[in-house]
């Protein structure tokens, strides 16, 4: 710090305070030390830090699931906002969630000293864990339930699943079918949710209902069974991996999409875009769900209360799979 604050021309303590994030310094000197930290490649000691500070600057990420696109994309999203806020992240995922599991790794994490927890959870049962753990530290959850936690951000998943029925249903569609998510996810349920709602607040009845569990083979196997149905002019899948497998069963039995069937996915998964048709679906925007996350984190930390909302809004991503009633001859 000595060598950056002789080569800036500052003093010991505005290097600090410029490296620290400290306000009420000039633009221009903050620049100077800046230029000075990269031509001398200096990286602070955060182990010398805490002791000053008393501040590790980590923070723990619990994760309950990995291979699925949303809690994948979330976790990244998580970690560079952590890094982006001056954070270090460590991660622990747990392929299951019991009182043990959910023990272990918050002790794991407090073993190095973080300041706050960021838990992915989306299960009943995980949610219900957390409920009954003191970390000591604030604990953020994002996504699943969010009436179950102190703190807690994700994106509102009932309005997303209202918006893509009342968009089949705009279209001119009777009744829509459903492929949902596995019963003990919070998410799949916030989905079906807004599924039906939608049908109540148009008057109209649901259609048939299909349990999946995310992955294109049971997408793939609700499709067989909706094809068998003979009825079904619409579906909203409840993710865009169940999606792709219900296409291949309607492409199998010679249903068109959407000439002979509209279908709304869930998660605008990179890939759908390019699907023939590309897939009209629900975006989530988990770089904003990361943001937030910390940034309530952060105000926990600091004893702060934040104003930021905690739910997110989804956007319904309209392509070619969709279409009205009624379209082939």
């Amino acid at each position: 710090m000595a060598d950056v604050a002789k080569v800036a021309g500052v003093s010991h303590q505005t290097v600090s305070r410029v490296i620290n994030g400290m306000p009420n310094i000039k633009e221009s000197t903050r620049q100077r030390v800046e230029a000075a930290i990269k031509q001398l490649g200096y990286r602070p000691n955060t182990a010398a830090r805490a002791l000053v500070t008393r501040r590790s600057s980590t923070i723990g990420i619990i994760s309950t699931e990995s291979g699925l696109y949303g809690p994948t994309s979330i976790h990244r999203t998580v970690e560079d906002a952590a890094r982006q806020a001056g954070y270090f992240a460590g991660s622990v995922s747990l392929s299951s969630v019991t009182a043990e599991s959910l023990t272990d790794a918050i002790d794991h994490l407090m073993r190095q000293s973080v300041e706050g927890i960021v838990m992915i959870a989306a299960q009943y049962e995980a949610l219900d864990v957390i409920r009954h753990q003191d970390p000591g530290v604030p604990l953020v959850v994002v996504e699943g339930d969010l009436t179950r936690a102190r703190f807690a951000v994700g994106v509102d998943q009932h309005q997303g699943a209202y918006e893509a029925t009342s968009h089949l249903l705009g279209l001119g569609h009777p009744s829509v079918s459903h492929v949902r998510g596995p019963l003990e996810w919070t998410e799949a349920e916030a989905r079906r949710q807004g599924w039906e709602d939608a049908h109540r607040d148009a008057g109209r009845e649901p259609g048939s209902l299909h349990l999946g569990d995310w992955t294109a083979r049971s997408g793939y196997e609700a499709g067989r069974r909706i094809v068998d149905e003979g009825a079904a002019g619409a579906v909203f899948v409840a993710n865009d991996q169940m999606t792709i497998g219900l296409m291949r069963a309607l492409h199998e039995a010679g249903l068109a999409v959407p000439d002979d069937v509209s279908i709304v996915g869930f998660d605008d998964s990179p890939e759908v875009e390019y699907l023939n048709p590309p897939l009209t679906t629900v975006r989530q925007n988990f770089h904003e769900v990361g943001r937030r996350a910390i940034a309530v984190l952060h105000a926990a930390i600091a004893g702060e209360d934040d104003d930021l909302p905690r739910l997110i809004e989804p956007e319904l991503i309209v392509r070619s799979s969709t279409a009205p009633s009624g379209r082939r001859p």
